[in-house]
């Protein structure tokens, strides 16, 4: 059935550099910045260098793997304090998510609640540079950041064209120290932001023809990349897929596996891309009677073999554990007790269980957090 006559709006970076070294075109661009800010982290400040800025620059290098609504407000504190001209994350999504918000109101009076949800953004001054520092997230391409309220152990979703960056850049060589197993976590996140869209309820033919291309690079560079960290063509291809993840998420956005993954970041303090890898072969599983000819082209892109829910739930987590990936939530702190309340929290989160191909219980969500335990 054909989606291309329901309408869609696409918010992509007015401009994106790809390739080795391209980090350092980010001063020959940003020429009229004189007081640059840089959002990071303690791994990925040490690329601050290659981004060719100068002016009175300001490093925040302490955005912390979850970002909560006091991380991002001692990260604005500064930021208003240093006026800055032009605002640059560097690092994964966790960073990027903060940049965003950072150049969104840094100079305005709005709060994380008042621009909570879609369009509420009043605007933005300050230009914005992505700079990607894993293949995951997709951040880079997208019009959504998330913070966790510390108060509810949930997810606050900002979604805005004002998040968009004006410059995005994929540089392969900020990617070879990132560790096999982060490097196989985030790679699996990339495919699951390509893979939940594709199924979607709301899937579309153009944005499939972006998930395909992402399925398609990871079952084809993803092991690779963990391999060989400094495999420059499996980096690239990596930082392709999660930027084509990316783009999916604007119009057609993610379902229930990264819903089900939320309270594994929240409660247990799991990186998201872990998160979602842990959760990824089970909802695979689950919504293939609902999207079976699409969940077909995902098992053969990854090469997993299997045409009955148990047979791919298998595949897929020997896909996983074959890279490195620690796949059981026990292994990570979670105990049978955590596992009903987790599945009301995330059966909770409809904005992203209602794209879900096929329609999930409380139970089934609690029964998938057992199977994964």
């Amino acid at each position: 059935m054909t989606t291309m006559d329901r309408p869609i709006t696409i918010h992509q970076p007015r401009r994106l550099e790809i390739g080795a070294g391209s980090a350092a075109r980010v001063g020959e661009w940003a020429t009229f910045a004189a007081r640059p800010l840089i959002v990071a982290s303690g791994p990925t400040a040490q690329y601050a260098d290659q981004l060719g800025l100068r002016g009175d620059i300001l490093i925040i290098d302490d955005v912390p793997p979850e970002p909560d609504l006091p991380a991002l407000a001692r990260v604005l504190d500064r930021a208003r304090a240093h006026r800055p001209d032009l605002i640059v994350g560097l690092g994964g999504g966790s960073v990027l998510d903060v940049a965003k918000l950072v150049a969104a109101m840094c100079d305005g009076t709005q709060t994380l609640h008042d621009v909570a949800g879609p369009n509420r953004v009043a605007g933005r001054n300050t230009p914005l540079v992505q700079v990607a520092t894993t293949a995951g997230t997709g951040s880079e391409a997208g019009i959504r950041a998330l913070i966790t309220d510390p108060a509810t152990k949930s997810k606050i979703a900002v979604e805005s064209p004002h998040l968009i960056a004006d410059l995005a850049v994929l540089d392969a060589e900020l990617t070879y120290s990132v560790p096999p197993a982060v490097t196989a976590a985030t790679g699996i996140d990339a495919m699951a932001h390509c893979v939940e869209a594709f199924t979607n309820r709301g899937a579309h033919d153009l944005i499939d023809g972006y998930a395909r291309m992402g399925i398609r690079l990871v079952g084809q560079y993803l092991r690779r990349a963990v391999e060989d960290g400094r495999d420059a063509e499996a980096r690239t291809g990596m930082m392709l897929a999660s930027y084509y993840g990316g783009i999916c998420l604007g119009p057609v956005n993610t379902a229930a596996g990264h819903a089900l993954a939320y309270p594994l970041g929240t409660r247990l303090s799991l990186p998201h891309g872990l998160a979602n890898a842990i959760i990824f072969p089970h909802v695979l599983a689950f919504n293939h009677s609902a999207a079976t000819s699409k969940t077909a082209e995902v098992a053969q892109a990854l090469g997993l073999q299997g045409d009955t829910e148990d047979a791919l739930k298998a595949a897929a987590v020997t896909f996983c554990t074959d890279l490195g990936i620690e796949m059981r939530l026990s292994a990570h702190g979670g105990t049978a007790t955590d596992l009903d309340h987790w599945a009301q929290e995330a059966h909770a989160i409809r904005r992203l269980m209602d794209n879900n191909p096929r329609d999930m219980t409380v139970d089934q969500v609690a029964a998938i957090y057992r199977a994964a335990l």
